[in-house]
């Protein structure tokens, strides 16, 4: 009978320590700090929307060391082909673009900044132009397609005089500096 007991004594504190275990259960599936199932599903959902953002958000950095020496080189030729070494280049151009496009040069004012770390210099340039309409579209539109790059930053027609058409551009582009 000895062994009944035991046995007995033990079942006893088997129960006892389960029942602990289920009231801890209970109180931790109903506590504030866990929250309800709808509360777990809706911060689970938030949690996959943040992450798929996240995701979208660095996407274009991916594979950007293959992408910088890539782009390295495509500047290099950006700066060999489109910017001139020497200002008379610039002036040049637009007397040929001008020419080609039966516009009068008015008059043209160059203003120089100063270099730029990156290896270039930034030129103004303010000019006047007169022609018919049509040749005045033709030479912006030449300017914008010019090997020599040309920014232009604002266009504005004045009165029109028997078919004469005035045009004011400001533009910029950049020259070498070498430092390059």
């Amino acid at each position: 009978m000895p062994d009944l007991r035991d046995t007995r004594r033990k079942l006893k504190a088997t129960l006892v320590g389960l029942a602990i275990v289920d009231v801890a259960a209970i109180v931790i599936f109903f506590s504030p700090i866990v929250g309800s199932e709808p509360a777990r599903r809706e911060q689970l959902a938030a949690l996959w929307k943040d992450l798929r953002q996240k995701t979208h958000e660095v996407e274009p950095l991916r594979g950007l060391d293959k992408k910088v020496p890539i782009v390295g080189t495509q500047i290099d030729a950006f700066y060999k082909q489109r910017l001139p070494d020497e200002d008379s280049a610039i002036s040049a151009d637009i007397g040929k673009l001008a020419s080609q496009s039966g516009v009068r040069i008015g008059s043209v004012k160059y203003s120089w900044k100063d270099p730029e770390p990156v290896g270039v210099r930034r030129v103004e340039v303010e000019a006047d132009f007169s022609g018919d309409y049509l040749q005045l579209v033709r030479f912006v539109n030449s300017l914008e397609r010019n090997q020599l790059f040309f920014l232009i930053d604002s266009v504005s027609l004045g009165g029109e005089q028997a078919g004469v058409v005035k045009l004011e551009i400001k533009m910029e582009t950049y020259l070498k500096t070498g430092a390059a």
